[in-house]
């Protein structure tokens, strides 16, 4: 289920927010945890009821191995546990996103003939498995107290952060569920986190699809690209993606602050970062959490030498560019990603000295250029979106097609309104680059939409805000797509 649908705003939320905090009036405090757990388990499998056997397999083996290991004292076995939890662990996740990826491989270096299985990718699957890793590795160090099924099931599938993170850690999020204050009603974090929710979904349902429009039509005709073009289509998916991800982690926070429940901050403006290390503590930040504790540290971190640090920074890279999807863009990009901070590290007294406007240049070009081959379907069409971006060829003007991406009907039908038909003739170019002209501001000088939330006063401005922006983008609802984590 998406939270920028009609059913989940209309009926599922609503019924899930009333349900939840009924049942906990009553004291009926087992039965709302079930409750909520139930309602997660409705959103996750509502596209394919299919993708619910696997989630509910992946809980129950996964209970019981920490379970085993809560019960037992000798380290050998812990260890056994340990072992045979990640390998089954990794071992599904191989299996549902990295199988035909390995098998196409195979046949290409060996010439071999395996056939591929085209196994559908279930929702969310890195994202719950890394979470359920956490919670093994930190059982086995004896870090997880006894928690009863319901309370480690409810964990893993709190819909909010189930599909796209923040991959939450169990002394985050389950305490918050035993906490009886928090299961009573709070009009003050309802406000504010319906303000936070809107925000989110004016992210994605405004800004993000809309460049995203441009985004599939670019990469669908690079051949017809110029210079110019390629190069605000480069931009256009910088800014896509940007405002998908942060919309679905404000969302995130936004309805589990309605909840009472406090979620992690996933993203706080990563395009404002001068270097690329800094670049990585602002984006998807419980990954980099995750990467950090449970490879990177293991791996030795810095306490080995430099050689071995600069190795292990390499690594934990690599992985993650794999961990984003089976396919060689994800790979290099994470390599690439991967040498950058390298080298940023290594010369980091050189970047320290760099003015930072120079630094933050060469910081967001870099970005740029590495999401084209994130984006991009295979290595081939990468090297072709760069050969046009490169070509120095100027058509002078933006493409009639890519413009007519931002020839949106609702602002239109009112310009129309006001503005005579010759000037209304420029109407898609002017909104083309007026729309990266009034958003690239936004993204580096605008504070977080979980600040705001923070400091939100319910006001009748801040009403009205809400008020209009909901209606815009339930208007919109028709032509929303998915979020792009969601392929991860």
């Amino acid at each position: 289920m998406l939270f920028n649908s009609y059913i989940f705003v209309l009926l599922f939320f609503p019924l899930c927010l009333t349900g939840y905090f009924l049942l906990n009036h009553y004291k009926r405090y087992t039965l709302a945890q079930l409750f909520l757990f139930g309602m997660s388990l409705w959103f996750y499998g509502f596209f394919n009821p299919s993708y619910l056997l696997i989630i509910l397999f992946s809980i129950v083996i996964n209970y019981g191995f920490t379970w085993i290991m809560g019960k037992t004292k000798q380290l050998g076995f812990k260890r056994v546990i340990l072992i045979t939890a990640l390998l089954l662990n990794i071992g599904i996740l191989f299996y549902y996103k990295y199988y035909d990826f390995f098998l196409y491989n195979l046949n290409i270096v060996f010439h071999t003939d395996y056939t591929l299985r085209n196994i559908l990718l279930p929702l969310g699957i890195s994202f719950f498995t890394f979470q359920q890793i956490s919670y093994i590795i930190d059982a086995y160090r004896g870090e997880v107290q006894q928690y009863n099924f319901l309370q480690y099931a409810s964990f893993v599938a709190y819909f909010p952060q189930l599909i796209a993170g923040p991959i939450v850690t169990h002394d985050e999020l389950i305490p918050q569920f035993a906490d009886l204050s928090k299961k009573v009603f709070r009009w003050d974090n309802f406000s504010s986190g319906l303000f936070l929710f809107v925000l989110g979904l004016s992210k994605k349902v405004l800004i993000a699809d809309v460049f995203g429009n441009a985004v599939n039509w670019g990469f669908s005709n690079i051949e017809v690209l110029d210079t110019l073009n390629a190069g605000f289509v480069m931009l256009a998916y910088t800014i896509q993606i940007y405002f998908d991800f942060s919309g679905y982690c404000d969302m995130a926070i936004g309805i589990g602050r309605m909840m009472n429940i406090d979620l992690p901050v996933n993203f706080d403006s990563p395009y404002k970062a001068l270097t690329i290390t800094e670049f990585w503590s602002r984006w998807h930040k419980t990954l980099t959490r995750f990467f950090t504790k449970y490879i990177y540290i293991p791996l030795g971190g810095n306490r080995k030498g430099k050689l071995r640090t600069y190795l292990h920074v390499f690594i934990v890279f690599a992985i993650s560019g794999l961990w984003h999807g089976a396919n060689w863009t994800f790979i290099v990009w994470g390599i690439l990603h991967g040498l950058f901070m390298v080298i940023t590290r290594h010369w980091k007294s050189g970047f320290d000295k760099m003015n930072p406007v120079l630094s933050w240049i060469i910081t967001f070009s870099f970005v740029n250029l590495t999401w084209v081959i994130f984006r991009a379907d295979g290595i081939s069409e990468a090297l072709h979106f760069f050969q046009r971006l490169f070509s120095m060829e100027f058509f002078g003007t933006v493409h009639t097609s890519l413009a007519d991406c931002f020839n949106l009907a609702d602002v239109r039908f009112w310009l129309e309104l006001m503005l005579p038909a010759h000037i209304m003739g420029y109407y898609p170019k002017v909104m083309t680059v007026l729309s990266a002209a009034i958003v690239m501001p936004i993204i580096l000088f605008s504070r977080n939409a979980y600040q705001y939330a923070e400091s939100f006063q319910p006001t009748r401005k801040t009403m009205l805000i809400t008020v209009v922006l909901l209606t815009l983008c339930i208007m919109s609802f028709s032509g929303v797509s998915t979020f792009l984590y969601f392929n991860f």
